[in-house]
């Protein structure tokens, strides 16, 4: 088990909804701090993940851009999980996703969450 404390942030809104702006934001910053952060995107939150879909998207044109926020999160190794009936009502399947993130339940999520893990939704 990490040393580190871990952060869970579920996220639900999708690419027109500042509160997701939020939530990227926060796990930046939680990163930035070291913490293990895992994101689990449900509802419209797992469109932020379909490849190109954030390439352009700024709900709040003062935070940077998403893609970043999201690489960000990639790059400092943060577990992205998407909801797998989420994706499939979208139409989405795994090859339509950027490539470090996994299809996964929420038993993934409370599998972290056990550990100790802090939760934060919007």
């Amino acid at each position: 088990m990490s040393e580190n404390q871990k952060m869970v942030i579920v996220v639900t809104q999708g690419l027109d909804d500042e509160r997701s702006s939020v939530a990227w934001s926060v796990a930046n910053g939680a990163v930035g701090m070291g913490f293990d952060v895992t994101m689990f995107l449900v509802s419209s939150g797992v469109d932020w993940v379909r490849k190109g879909a954030a390439d352009n998207a700024r709900p709040n044109p003062l935070d940077p851009p998403m893609i970043d926020m999201i690489n960000t999160v990639i790059e400092n190794g943060s577990d992205i999980f998407v909801c797998p009936p989420c994706a499939g009502v979208r139409g989405y399947s795994a090859d339509d996703l950027l490539d470090s993130v996994t299809l996964a339940g929420s038993a993934a999520m409370h599998a972290v969450i056990a550990e100790g893990a802090a939760t934060l939704s919007f």
